[in-house]
């Protein structure tokens, strides 16, 4: 009986309690369900010790539906490379199935000619010519064209050259620089007829030396250089040099005695020549060339000059009146050997 009125006066205690205090709102009492630890029940506050399981809480678990995954997965996803496949290279094909013939400059004296010519081609010369096919030569025929147009009979001259039965290409030795060229290749019949099969295009060798054209954009008019010149020889007003040696200099420069140093001729044709009946203006200048290794050093009067990459060298200088001594220096590339040669050169303009 003691027991039950012990029993009877907490329970009344605790209703009491509760009525006292204020409930709470519905979303404060959630809150404190979630992060306040469970209450103890009666019988543990009565008796001191735990009756039921204390229900831990399971963590909230994210559910994502598969077009969140998809995302998720692409998030650091940069794109496949497409490699393109590799092409293993190919040797280029021994023919091309077109008649042809092609010709180019080697050098001022030597040609390269190669060609080709089809199969229904041969077969129809075959037709054609008959048993005078097989006795007919394989010729290159190579035609001097400079300065005209070539229509195959207007050459200035020609020669033939007999080739191989199985050659498609040929070296040409002109025997000539600065010259325009053509060849056919084609059949010389016992007859003497030359059959042409193929025409190569035309083409033009240098000059074996410097060219003898001045370019006018690199020409300097007479006025132009005549001041220039002056002012290198000190002409002035605070010129060192006597009134008398000048004014000599002057009649010079605009009488024509004295020439562009390497640069252009009196006789320019930037020049505006004086309107008279009768003028003539001579003068002259002076070429310099040579060959050596390519890998050699040259120096011509103290000062070194660029080879060209076959070890050929040429220069242009004026030449007035009077001795001119122009040294050429020529080293090995080791700097063991060392060759000399010094051309003189006098002009006397009478």
């Amino acid at each position: 009986m003691t027991i039950i009125r012990r029993i009877k006066a907490k329970l009344k205690e605790m209703v009491e309690k509760n009525k006292k205090i204020s409930p709470t709102p519905k979303t404060a009492v959630t809150a404190s369900r979630k992060t306040a630890p469970a209450t103890k029940s009666i019988s543990e506050r009565i008796f001191g010790r735990k009756t039921t399981k204390q229900v831990q809480e399971r963590p909230k678990q994210e559910f994502l539906g598969e077009t969140e995954v998809s995302v998720g997965k692409a998030k650091f996803y940069t794109g496949q490379v497409v490699r393109a496949p590799r092409v293993m290279p190919q040797e280029l094909p021994y023919q091309y199935d077109r008649d042809r013939n092609i010709l180019q400059v080697r050098d001022p004296w030597w040609l390269h000619c190669y060609w080709e010519v089809r199969t229904a081609t041969w077969e129809r010369l075959k037709y054609e010519l008959k048993d005078d096919f097989y006795r007919a030569q394989k010729v290159l025929r190579v035609y001097d064209v400079t300065s005209i147009i070539f229509d195959g009979t207007n050459a200035h001259r020609f020669f033939d050259i007999q080739i191989n039965e199985h050659a498609t290409n040929w070296y040409i030795d002109s025997g000539g620089s600065g010259r325009s060229w053509c060849v056919d290749y084609g059949l010389l019949l016992p007859d003497g007829r030359f059959i042409t099969i193929v025409r190569s295009n035309t083409v033009t060798t240098p000059i074996e030396g410097p060219s003898w054209i001045t370019d006018e954009e690199w020409m300097i008019p007479e006025e132009m250089f005549a001041r220039l010149y002056g002012m290198g020889f000190g002409l002035g007003r605070s010129s060192p040099v006597g009134k008398a040696w000048q004014e000599r200099v002057r009649r010079q420069l605009y009488s024509g005695a004295m020439a562009s140093p390497g640069l252009a001729s009196m006789a320019s044709p930037v020049k505006k020549a004086k309107e008279r009946k009768f003028w003539m203006v001579v003068n002259t200048e002076l070429i310099l060339y040579g060959a050596t290794e390519p890998d050699a050093t040259v120096y011509v009067q103290d000062r070194e000059i660029k080879l060209r990459p076959d070890g050929t060298f040429s220069l242009r200088f004026a030449l007035p009146d009077g001795k001119q001594v122009i040294p050429v220096k020529g080293i090995s590339a080791d700097r063991q050997e060392e060759r000399v040669i010094t051309p003189i050169v006098t002009r006397e303009t009478k």
